[in-house]
């Protein structure tokens, strides 16, 4: 498969309502790197953690009347594939779902007018595979109900990276701009003269795009075991035509890593990396008998007992390579959270006949958490 057929980067552009009062801008918190090790390292933490010691990522689902934070049928930018409700999903609970950490953590409840006055005039760009795109559209609709009435405008481009641009007009501007950029691999994926594939395991060059955003959020992992390229090109020298994803990926991100601490250690750029996203494709992971997937279900598991799966080795490279870093990069420890959450993938409720999809989430569902867990984050209240 050409990268020429791998769909689209969409870019969407977000000015939305304010209020009538002047709102002053607010300086989002930086987390300290103490704070940020134990994200990035929580059971080493919590080993040697005191008994205030605080670990958003791990609690339980209980259930919120309140939610869901949205109504899909209301957001314009949830794409079929994920709106589960649109595509006939008949259950409701599974929107019910709050992510609770275990006391004495806490989460804040998402306040989408907060944070487009913390980004106003800002830049904040998602970059990654259809799992990042998940919580991208995410939080796009949670930030298009703080401003329910926006008008909205849309232009489309074309070219080696497709888009689309949306705008949010109103009397007040907040000047937020979200990006989404199609990175399966966060390397170069190129084609050289003959037209054939290269994944180019040090190659940077689409990166320049990521300059001059104010906030990155990055995610890859599901792609690297896809063998979409023809050879894997490592160093100047080393073509091949495969070899060990594992092994690839490292490279692959290490060179990812070298690039953040070059271009961004000193800027004031806030980076994230989306943790794994667990698929619920094995019913033995959460001790169902064999055979089965997530399709039917309609409850998370309510402990970690209850889920059996084994650790993926994505998470050790991830934290391994985070930790050695000198640019300070958040750890959206999404794992375990998602793992008790075999009832919010699209299933059937994806516009596929197949309806065998276990990978990606409902919109509103699972991904809502995730970007609570990244406004904390950015709030300084994780």
């Amino acid at each position: 498969m050409k990268r020429r057929d791998l769909l689209l980067a969409t870019i969407l552009v977000l000015a939305a309502a304010c209020t009538t009062a002047t709102v002053a801008r607010k300086k989002t918190a930086i987390i300290p790197r103490s704070r940020r090790q134990q994200q990035l390292h929580p059971q080493a933490a919590a080993a040697g953690a005191s008994s205030s010691s605080c670990d958003v990522y791990r609690g339980s689902w209980v259930v919120d009347e309140s939610y869901p934070l949205y109504d899909a049928a209301s957001c314009p930018f949830v794409r079929k594939e994920f709106d589960c409700r649109r595509m006939g999903r008949p259950d409701t609970l599974y929107l019910k779902y709050r992510w609770q950490p275990n006391p004495p953590s806490s989460l804040p409840r998402f306040d989408g007018v907060k944070l487009l006055n913390m980004w106003r005039g800002k830049k904040v760009m998602f970059v990654g595979d259809s799992l990042v795109v998940n919580q991208y559209e995410s939080l796009l609709c949670m930030l298009h109900a703080a401003a329910p009435g926006a008008r909205t405008n849309q232009s489309w481009a074309s070219g080696e990276n497709p888009s689309v641009t949306v705008r949010f007009e109103v009397r007040c501007d907040y000047g937020v701009t979200l990006v989404y950029f199609l990175s399966h691999y966060l390397v170069d994926l190129t084609n050289d003269t003959a037209g054939r594939t290269v994944l180019k395991l040090d190659g940077m060059d689409e990166a320049r795009a990521w300059l001059g955003a104010d906030v990155l959020v990055f995610g890859s992992w599901r792609w690297w075991w896809r063998k979409t390229w023809d050879y894997i090109q490592a160093g100047d020298n080393t073509v091949v035509q495969d070899m060990d994803r594992t092994q690839a990926f490292t490279k692959g991100l290490q060179t990812w890593a070298r690039w953040v601490d070059a271009n961004l250690a000193q800027t004031s750029t806030k980076v994230f990396f989306q943790g794994y996203s667990p698929d619920h494709l094995d019913s033995q992971q959460w001790g169902a008998p064999p055979g089965k997937t997530c399709i039917g279900e309609t409850q998370p598991l309510n402990n970690a007992a209850a889920y059996h799966g084994q650790p993926n080795p994505q998470d050790a490279i991830v934290r391994r390579t985070l930790g050695a870093m000198a640019k300070p990069v958040h750890l959206l420890d999404i794992t375990f959270m998602s793992q008790l959450r075999k009832d919010g993938h699209t299933t059937k409720y994806n516009g596929d006949s197949l309806g065998r999809d276990c990978t990606h989430w409902c919109v509103a569902g699972v991904p809502d958490t995730w970007n609570t867990v990244l406004y904390a984050a950015l709030a300084g209240n994780s």
